[in-house]
């Protein structure tokens, strides 16, 4: 394997370790998040519920949301059930299956302040519950208002890595690449900044190395931008194989940052490349040309991913 270049490129300040025994698959998974499991402490103590609600997949958020109401509902018909038919009046049905039913739709009127006033308490403990369930109505739809104002709000990055780098020919030597762009039409990034690091098993440990790029900073990120890493002398990659890369391991993770005018914040996003995501001897695709009237660009999204192997 080739050997590494000097140290004074090594990066110490990663917050990742260095023992190989202790590393799981991947430092950094392709959607940003850190390939980590916390364990030790109790899962309440290590769960922030806020935050994962904010996370979640907007389908499954839907999906929690409709059965946290349904199960709510479910309890307090259950609740109704205990004290009896009685303490409600104004049932329609005879049977006791559509009596259930018309329970649990007045548990669901309660719940919502909704209360269409054919079916109502009449006594007490059926008054106390319903005062109950209202005041938990209240505080069940107060939560999900502001989660969902959390979710619409919180500033995101909407950009997309290419899920391959290249080494690709690159002012007579070779160059990793990598491409991002920002894919809503309203969406773009000013004063950006990007970070490429690489981690390569040397031994039993891990040596850090921060990457050196031709263009480290934009001051405009609206449409496709090609990382560059010349590997030359000053490289840790430099005269390493496809073979080397994957003795040593290799991952290059990437951070970058910039300000979004919608949300008037600073977002940003991780991704990370190991040896087998890294094609060797290739070139990347263009992904804009000129629109029939030359007055615009065109930017096909598409093509992020899209390359050309090399003879």
């Amino acid at each position: 394997m080739a050997d590494f270049n000097p140290p004074p490129g090594e990066n110490a300040n990663t917050g990742f370790g260095v023992q190989a025994n202790q590393v799981g698959e991947r430092f950094v998974n392709k959607d940003g998040s850190f390939n980590i499991r916390k364990t030790g402490y109790p899962a309440w103590q290590r769960m922030s519920i806020y935050s994962n609600l904010l996370e979640l997949n907007s389908w499954k958020f839907l999906l929690l949301l409709i059965s946290t109401y349904l199960v709510i509902n479910i309890i307090f018909t259950i609740f109704y059930l205990l004290i009896g038919f009685d303490e409600l009046s104004g049932y329609i049905s005879n049977s006791a299956g559509g009596k259930l039913m018309e329970v649990f739709f007045f548990s669901t009127q309660t719940f919502t302040t909704v209360g269409y006033g054919r079916i109502n308490p009449t006594g007490h403990l059926a008054n106390i519950i319903a005062s109950f369930e209202t005041m938990t109505g209240w505080l069940f739809f107060a939560l999900v208002t502001g989660i969902y104002y959390g979710r619409f709000t919180r500033p995101k990055a909407f950009l997309h890595f290419s899920h391959n780098a290249v080494i690709a020919p690159f002012k007579g030597g070779k160059a990793l690449m990598m491409r991002v762009v920002p894919y809503k039409n309203d969406h773009y990034l000013t004063n950006s900044h990007i970070n490429v690091n690489a981690a390569l098993l040397h031994g039993s440990e891990y040596h850090f190395y921060n990457l050196q790029l031709e263009r480290s900073h934009v001051d405009a990120l609206s449409t496709n931008w090609t990382v560059v890493h010349p590997i030359d002398e000053n490289s840790p990659l430099f005269n390493m194989t496809a073979d080397d890369f994957k003795r040593s391991d290799l991952e290059v993770y990437v951070h970058i940052d910039g300000f979004d005018p919608v949300f008037s914040n600073t977002v940003i996003k991780r991704t990370s490349y190991t040896f087998n995501e890294i094609i060797h001897n290739a070139k990347f695709v263009p992904m804009y040309h000129m629109s029939k009237d030359g007055s615009t660009t065109i930017l096909e999204l598409n093509k992020l991913n899209s390359y050309d192997m090399l003879d």
